[in-house]
């Protein structure tokens, strides 16, 4: 009786300070998982395989990244190569320039469109008379201020960010020049925002043509690939303005060929931010919060299915003829 009264008791000491107690012991996998789950994520580059973390578009939905890339980070989560889509190509290009992760939180926190774009009560007016679009220039800028004007070669971890050509319909891969201004590109919202020049080219949003950019990842070499995926309960939403219409109407088109693209992940996490607009950029912390629950949940398979993976290529390794 006093061993029941004394586990009863540190239940309920545990549970005042916010720690729940499992419900079940873990597993002797789970275990040995855990136990070589050091030796696994600091396995030299040559000696396993190429890990792609793959951000899907969402416009604020996409503030759930952060989140995720909290509990990464925190898990250390070896991650050679990050392929971005609008949204995912902005928080990509911070994660991959070695920005703190919770300093980008910090600025999620505090940011608005006023900060990223030109946009204004009389200049919104004037698009609605056809005068002229909208400028992304001040995204560039407020990008350029917290990474330095760094080309895609200066970064520690290799990134791709996806934007389309207005011209032609090409989907346009990313990986050399100034990091800002092809991050920039990826999230120029056709119809709002004037195109990006670039070289040859008019650049506007990634989502147009590969909003979940699985598909790269794989063309860049990856053996592995863990997508963070944004899903939009559209009948949730409230269409108020041009912004949240267009964002809308471009999520809708890109729907079908998102969930083919999902098919080419290994794993997928999915945060519950579906009820958040693409343009509601004052739910961050909503987002964040939603992210770091989400890859929180796909840690243990995460960690198995790396784990399985590593120590396969270890093993082929250490069998040559």
């Amino acid at each position: 009786m006093r061993g029941r009264a004394r586990i009863a008791a540190t239940i309920a000491v545990l549970s005042l300070f916010g720690v729940a107690p499992r419900a079940e012991p873990p597993t002797p996998g789970e275990l040995l998982r855990d136990a070589h789950w050091p030796k696994t994520r600091s396995m030299p580059k040559e000696r396993r395989p190429r890990v792609a973390l793959v951000l899907s578009g969402g416009g604020a939905r996409g503030l759930a990244h952060i989140g995720a890339l909290k509990v990464l980070a925190r898990e250390k989560m070896p991650v050679d190569l990050i392929v971005g889509t609008s949204v995912g190509a902005i928080v990509g290009a911070l994660y991959a320039a070695d920005v703190p992760v919770p300093e980008i939180e910090s600025m999620a926190a505090r940011v608005g469109w006023d900060k990223l774009t030109d946009v204004s009560t009389a200049r919104v007016v004037r698009l609605l008379l056809s005068e002229r679009l909208l400028s992304t220039a001040k995204m560039e800028d407020y990008l350029t201020a917290r990474i330095g004007p760094r080309a895609f070669a200066d970064l520690t971890t290799e990134l791709a960010c996806v934007a389309a050509d207005l011209r032609t319909g090409e989907e346009i891969i990313l990986r050399e020049g100034p990091v800002a201004l092809a991050a920039r590109a990826s999230a120029t919202m056709p119809g709002v925002f004037d195109p990006v020049p670039y070289r040859h080219r008019l650049l506007i949003d990634g989502g147009v043509v590969n909003n979940v950019p699985t598909d790269v990842a794989r063309r860049l070499g990856a053996d592995v690939v863990i997508c963070v995926y944004l899903p939009a309960d559209f009948s949730r939403n409230n269409v108020t303005n041009v912004l949240s219409t267009l964002t809308q109407a471009l999520y809708i088109q890109g729907q079908v060929i998102s969930e083919e693209r999902l098919k080419l992940a290994d794993l997928v996490i999915r945060p519950d931010v579906a009820d958040i607009a693409a343009s509601e950029l004052g739910r961050s912390r909503e987002a964040m919060d939603a992210g770091a629950r989400a890859a929180e949940a796909a840690l243990p398979a995460i960690k198995s299915f790396l784990a399985a993976k590593f120590f396969e290529r270890a093993a082929r390794g250490a069998v040559k003829p």
